[in-house]
């Protein structure tokens, strides 16, 4: 059993490593696509503003508070979209800005801010690569390194509880009677008793 454990946790921790390396340029396709969906809302907001320097000062809000207070329906939903698209813009360079750090903080991001759609959407694309920096290493190793002992700790935690269960008597019957007395008539005649 232990020629098996020690095949299988190698291999475990070299997939793990080999999958954490991955992260990076998964972060980073994503990153590009972001950047893209960004791209895209300014130029789509692009006439927009141009409307509202020339006419609201430069304000932008000031533009989709006369579109949303109009009493024309059609305009009042152009309001709604504008809104929207600014929206859009505010989250995305937010979301940019966000990813601006370190592969530890771009990870956590994802984890507790996820875009499930360009997450989606990158997946479909994604194509695997492995980014050779010190910090891309340093981060696949140490994720390698937990999943590594997450696997031996449930590994030996496992074989210590199969061990103490098999330690345990499954079922002792009924106590044994010598003789055929009651157990009472033997402590009577036990010499301690006497």
């Amino acid at each position: 059993m232990g020629i098996v454990r020690g095949i299988l946790d190698r291999i475990i921790l070299l997939a793990a490593i080999l999958l954490a390396s991955c992260v990076p340029s998964f972060i980073a396709q994503y990153r590009q696509r972001l950047g893209g969906r960004l791209d895209q809302v300014r130029a789509d907001l692009a006439p927009f503003q141009a409307i509202a320097d020339r006419n609201f000062g430069g304000s932008l809000s000031k533009l989709i508070d006369h579109h949303i207070a109009s009493p024309d329906t059609t305009f009042h939903q152009e309001g709604v979209a504008i809104q929207a698209m600014a929206d859009a813009l505010v989250r995305l360079q937010d979301a940019i800005q966000a990813l601006n750090t370190d592969l530890v903080h771009q990870c956590l991001y994802l984890v507790n801010h996820p875009d499930y759609d360009l997450l989606r959407s990158t997946w479909g694309i994604y194509q695997p690569g492995f980014t050779l920096t010190l910090q891309g290493a340093v981060f696949a190793l140490a994720i390698g390194l937990v999943v590594w002992l997450l696997f031996l700790g449930l590994w030996h935690g496992t074989a210590a509880a199969v061990r103490a269960r098999g330690r345990t008597p499954r079922n002792p019957g009924p106590p044994r009677r010598s003789e055929g007395r009651h157990p009472r008539e033997q402590r009577r005649r036990d010499p301690f008793f006497e």
